[in-house]
């Protein structure tokens, strides 16, 4: 598995989860959508098969990592890091290009939403908000997660609790030959276990569980010319970086220590 063969599976499969999984998020958000307010269960199943379709296109090429915190969690477990760069370059481009062609497909879906008197005042910050850029904007959940109750220390301990049961359930199906990644099976496994983490564990801080998920979107929410699209919410966006890679290598160290 060469370097290239790496970054270019990591960048489309991870630019097929952003797009697929921040679809649904957009799909069930914003107005004059067909699945608007379908609800959590609909995110969590949307969330699921991304994963499900992001992997199997990208696991021949790079083994479908798609997740910083499954590449640390392996490295962990394996204790090889050098491709570890080249995994994160591919990941944090993909997940901003899928972005990217989610807002294209629901870029009417937006301009209606965001032209709406309610949402407009929603994005209007008050002589009181010194820091805008830290505020959450009206449709950043469709790019990137926040908290229901805003505790750093229950947010981080809940994406640190969420990714190391993923990552726990991954290491231990056991890797293909290659040590990169999962088979067929665990793939659609896997793709279930996010699901089941989204409906137990995604509720407080709606489970990002994968930094690259989080912040390539948040990145481009800040980027793109949306209108009254306020703040993209950068004083809680370590959170969803550092709880899943803590997670991460809580979880390889678990395994190592239990299973191996």
């Amino acid at each position: 598995m060469s370097s290239s063969d790496i970054f270019i599976g990591e960048t489309i499969g991870t630019a097929l989860l952003t797009l697929l999984g921040g679809g649904v998020c957009a799909a069930v958000t914003l107005k004059s959508s067909k699945a608007r307010n379908a609800g959590w269960l609909a995110i969590t199943f949307g969330w699921g098969f991304a994963v499900l379709i992001a992997a199997y296109v990208s696991a021949p090429l790079s083994g479908a990592h798609l997740n910083p915190a499954v590449t640390v969690g392996i490295a962990v477990k394996t204790g090889e890091w050098g491709d570890v760069p080249v995994y994160f370059a591919g990941q944090l481009l993909g997940a901003m290009l899928g972005a990217v062609l989610m807002w294209v497909t629901y870029y009417g879906q937006f301009r209606v939403h965001l032209s709406d008197p309610e949402h407009i005042k929603d994005a209007t910050l008050g002589p009181e908000d010194p820091h805008p850029h830290d505020q959450a904007g009206p449709v950043l959940g469709v790019f990137s997660t926040g908290p229901e109750i805003r505790n750093v220390v229950q947010n981080l301990a809940t994406e640190i609790i969420g990714t190391a049961v993923l990552i726990l359930a991954i290491l231990t199906q056991g890797l293909q030959d290659n040590g990169k990644g999962l088979g067929v099976i665990g793939v659609l496994i896997t793709s279930f276990v996010v699901v089941g983490i989204g409906l137990s564990l995604g509720g407080p801080t709606g489970y990002a569980i994968n930094p690259v998920r989080d912040l390539g979107p948040r990145i481009v929410h800040a980027l793109l010319p949306l209108p009254n699209k306020g703040g993209s919410d950068w004083g809680y966006s370590w959170i969803p970086v550092v709880g899943p890679l803590v997670g991460a290598v809580i979880a390889g160290g678990l395994y190592n220590i239990a299973f191996a």
